[in-house]
């Protein structure tokens, strides 16, 4: 579609406007281009109001929306831009839903974390009653997707409250997965092509955490959750695990660190032997990633190991006693169906998991599923999959508490925590609301440093690739030193 803007730029709204409604267009800048399909969208600048109208020609029809917000007094950019932004996309919506009759579930969101328009009213002072009515008619969100932004901004206020000035979270990053799966576009390297790039990887490890460690103390840092994530980290071996925790341990003060997590995510790689060494390094937290328990799903993405599989690990988990235990699935996989995945969510309701994360399938660049164009459910059989999630979690007991969308994500929907009430996985709060900041050590990681009070938020880049990364022991050190000097900055005018 040819996207023609005066009086503004607002390309990131429109275009995920665009999405939402036009999955098949993709934006034409080229005011020449020869597109059946364009929309015109305007802005201009008044002394009470910014107005914007939209125009959207689209198969043969024609269609227009207009939108309004306030000036107000100009004093703070951030804030004037949120309006300017706001009407493009409330125009863009009405034009867009007047032109293909179609109402998204997310009604004129379109961002990453809707749940943090909910949160900004919350702290307003207005009551859940009233956020459930704005969301319903100034931005046309459905009912279940209402009720799941103000329970996790809920959910994100009550974590906020119990934060520090000084708190950050860990997060530790082993690129390393038995084999890549079809979804995943991370930087992951098979453990069959790389097995000797292991320890060289976990020496520089080493070296980064000894590094991070000292930065923390210096700085007058707290902890306050850790979390390794991958690829998988229990591709590592038992040993190679004790290594690197016993390091990590002794390196870091974790005593206010109220939550300990890794992701176990493949049962290939789980054995009584690693699990024991998570629970020996105090471990209170462990995510098993089965995503679907349909075999021929579990073929289909690249998994090599069955739904059984999935079921013993899951069995050892419980027997040896983890305080939390939390499995991903993903609707919307290739050969999955909505009756497939009923029978996988009620399966895994079985197995004492008091945490169950519902992804959508997000189509991302470098995926198997595009470069092999394989086969993937219909965004209307994926919202059927979503449908059934929902009321039967919220029957056996299980609350949302954190919330997040995608770019291309199957239907425009999205990916939710789902809790027993008291098992909240704190991190995964802490980022997604962007709470306080994240230090990521380890290839591939991105650090993330906020200013919750300034609202700002920098962000630095680790060397994607495991190679790379422990040649370059240089960039490591210049993202922990720009960390400390945000963090100096930040303490200074606490």
């Amino acid at each position: 579609m040819k996207l023609i803007f005066h009086g503004h730029d607002q390309r990131y709204a429109v275009e995920q406007s665009l999405l939402a409604f036009f999955p098949d267009e993709r934006p034409v800048y080229d005011p020449d281009a020869a597109e059946d399909s364009a929309a015109t969208v305007r802005l201009t600048a008044g002394k009470t109001f910014y107005t914007a109208v939209t125009e959207i020609h689209w198969h043969g029809k024609t269609a227009r929306g207009l939108s309004r917000t306030a000036v107000g007094d100009g004093s703070d950019p951030y804030e004037a831009e949120r309006r300017r932004q706001k009407a493009v996309k409330l125009s863009f919506f009405k034009a867009a839903r007047a032109v293909t009759g179609v109402t998204p579930t997310w009604g004129a969101l379109t961002g990453i974390r809707p749940g943090k328009l909910a949160e900004r009213f919350l702290l307003e002072g207005k009551s859940p009653r009233q956020v459930d009515r704005i969301l319903d008619k100034t931005y046309y969100v459905a009912p279940e997707r209402r009720q799941l932004a103000i329970e996790t901004a809920q959910a994100g206020l009550r974590a906020k409250a119990d934060l520090l000035p000084n708190d950050i979270s860990l997060y530790v990053g082993i690129p390393f997965c038995p084999t890549r799966c079809a979804y995943c576009s991370f930087v992951s390297a098979s453990v069959e092509k790389s097995f000797h790039m292991i320890e060289p990887y976990l020496d520089v490890l080493c070296r980064e955490i000894t590094e991070a460690a000292q930065m923390v103390k210096e700085t007058g840092l707290r902890i306050k959750s850790f979390y390794m994530g991958g690829g998988t980290p229990t591709t590592l071996t038992a040993q190679q695990m004790d290594r690197l925790l016993t390091h990590l341990n002794r390196s870091f003060d974790l005593s206010g660190c109220v939550e300990y997590c890794i992701e176990a995510g493949r049962p290939d790689t789980i054995t009584r032997d690693k699990l024991q060494v998570l629970l020996d390094h105090g471990a209170d937290r462990i995510s098993v990633n089965p995503q679907s328990l349909e075999d021929n799903v579990l073929s289909a993405i690249g998994r090599r190991h069955s739904a059984r599989d999935i079921e013993e690990a899951m069995a050892l988990a419980a027997s040896m006693g983890f305080p939390h235990v939390n499995m991903d699935l993903i609707a919307g996989l290739p050969e999955d169906t909505p009756e497939g995945f009923r029978r996988t969510l009620d399966k895994c309701l079985t197995y004492g998991a008091d945490n169950i994360t519902v992804h959508t399938l997000a189509l991302k660049k470098g995926s198997r599923i595009l470069l092999e164009g394989l086969r993937i459910p219909a965004p209307e059989a994926v919202g059927e999959m979503l449908d059934y999630a929902g009321p039967t979690l919220r029957g056996h007991g299980f609350v949302p508490y954190y919330l997040y969308r995608q770019k291309y994500m199957s239907g425009s929907f999205e990916n939710v925590g789902w809790c027993i009430p008291g098992a909240e996985g704190l991190y995964n709060i802490y980022i997604m609301e962007e709470l306080h900041s994240i230090l990521s050590l380890g290839a591939g990681g991105s650090t993330k440093m906020v200013d919750p009070k300034g609202n700002r938020i920098s962000r630095v880049f680790h060397a994607k690739y495991p190679n790379e990364y422990i040649t370059r022991p240089e960039k490591l050190r210049e993202n922990l030193e720009a960390f400390r000097q945000f963090h100096e900055e930040l303490l200074r005018d606490c």
